[in-house]
């Protein structure tokens, strides 16, 4: 338990941090656009949701469990758009979910290719992935 916690709590108050800055009517929006921001804000995120639902960065990570990280931090993207229809002076649209998806999948696959640059065997954790989904 204390374990899920350490690695989920992370990805709880990231999350909850993002609707905060969603929620509200007039958020300061840097030169340039919101675009870099969405991408880099959904990249942290899906690197948090991979971390949590690897189990850790110290081991491979599969297919599968980046494709779970990246389905859940997605998802909230998703519902993240549709909670700023009802926020006054905001509203959801296609081209920020777009840049939120690319940022996790970009965030999701730097943790990924993290296995490589260290050095990180599949067969070793190979059962303890199939264990956390």
């Amino acid at each position: 338990m204390e374990r899920a916690l350490r690695l989920w709590a992370p990805v709880a108050a990231y999350m909850a941090a993002i609707f905060y800055v969603s929620s509200l009517s007039q958020p300061v929006v840097p030169p340039g656009g919101d675009k870099p921001w969405h991408l880099l804000a959904y990249l942290a995120l899906g690197a948090l949701t991979l971390r949590a639902v690897a189990g850790g960065l110290g081991a491979w990570i599969s297919w599968r469990a980046a494709a779970v990280a990246t389905g859940i931090a997605v998802g909230y993207a998703v519902t993240d758009e549709l909670h700023q229809m009802f926020v006054p002076g905001r509203s959801a649209q296609f081209s920020d979910l777009l840049a939120d998806a690319m940022g996790v999948v970009v965030g999701a696959s730097l943790c990924w290719v993290w296995g490589f640059v260290a050095g990180h065997r599949p067969e070793a954790t190979a059962s303890r992935d199939d264990e956390l989904i």
